[in-house]
């Protein structure tokens, strides 16, 4: 007769039981994102044909509004996208060298207004007025990054509210984005105003770090999950597309797109966005701004919207 196995026996196997189970929830909260940044040009690459003559020799004045991205946050001095797009950095990308606008504008000059943490209410309110007017002959060139603050702040914290909109419901962002639309249009009618002799806009969409998926509560351990998410992102980015449509000398900068594919599911083969080529992160430690690869990226993408204009191009 066999006797009653003892409690303390069975001790090895709850132990491993409790590991397994652990490990497995530590897999589903943050194991199955790794985030590996990777090295190298990242983003399309940019002829060098463009740039092998001189755009204009008036003045031509670039001017940077907007958010965290424009100002560069977590990027080191001259990487920022605003920075490469003035001036490459040849050591570091040597695949850029000679492809910046100081080449092709030599009278450039160049002022980013932008402040990390602001909002497209701040944009209008604070950076477009600070625009200096352009005497007659000087063109503009603005770059523009509004509307993903509006999005991510509070980051579920608050309630949920227009200009930081983490959270709400889609019927909510249906109101708030036709707000966010009359402050995009103020913000691109205000910049224009400040060039008599007429600016180029050059409005980025933002961008979606869930690759497609929708599960924002994967990419921060203290972000909450928002359902929604995904389609009010969609409908604020309809916003920016139809409005640099509509808007006279505004120009789409789709880094939406070009960032799909390296965000937390960068290594997932299974997403429709997978990179083989480059399965890699483009994000920094905060989710909401880009690395430094990411900023790469960034004003390569800017610069194929550039040399697409015929008006910037010698005759």
């Amino acid at each position: 007769m066999h006797g009653t196995r003892k409690w303390y026996s069975l001790r090895w196997q709850v132990a491993l039981t409790a590991l397994a189970l652990a490990g497995g929830a530590w897999h589903y909260a943050i194991g199955r994102f790794p985030h590996p940044v990777g090295s190298g040009p990242a983003g399309p690459p940019v002829g060098a044909a463009a740039f092998r003559r001189v755009w204009s020799r008036d003045r031509v004045r670039l001017v940077g509004v907007g958010d965290s991205i424009t100002d560069g946050f977590g990027a080191a001095p001259g990487h920022g996208y605003f920075d490469l797009l003035v001036e490459n950095d040849d050591a570091a990308y040597r695949d850029m060298a000679g492809r910046d606008l100081k080449h092709v504008f030599p009278r450039l000059e160049a002022r980013n207004l932008a402040v990390s943490t602001t909002t497209s209410d701040q944009h209008l309110a604070w950076q477009v007025p600070r625009i200096e007017r352009a005497p007659p002959g000087v063109r503009g060139i603005a770059v523009i990054t509004s509307g993903g603050n509006d999005l991510i702040h509070d980051y579920g914290r608050k309630p949920p509210r227009d200009g930081a909109a983490y959270g709400c419901t889609y019927a909510q962002a249906l109101a708030w984005k036709e707000r966010y639309r009359e402050r995009l249009r103020g913000i691109l009618s205000g910049i224009a105003g400040k060039f008599p002799a007429g600016c180029e806009l050059f409005v980025a969409n933002v961008y979606d770090p869930t690759d497609g998926v929708g599960d924002i509560e994967h990419a921060h351990l203290l972000l909450p999950p928002w359902p929604d998410g995904f389609r009010v992102l969609t409908a604020f980015n309809a916003v920016i597309a139809e409005e640099c449509a509509a808007f006279p000398r505004a120009h789409l900068v789709d880094i939406h797109a070009a960032f799909l594919g390296h965000g937390i599911h960068c290594r997932d083969r299974r997403n429709p966005y997978y990179r083989r080529e480059d399965p890699h992160y483009w994000y920094f430690t905060n989710l909401e701004d880009p690395n430094e690869r990411g900023y790469d990226a960034i004003r390569r993408v800017f610069l194929e919207e550039i040399v697409t204009m015929d008006h910037l191009q010698p005759e």
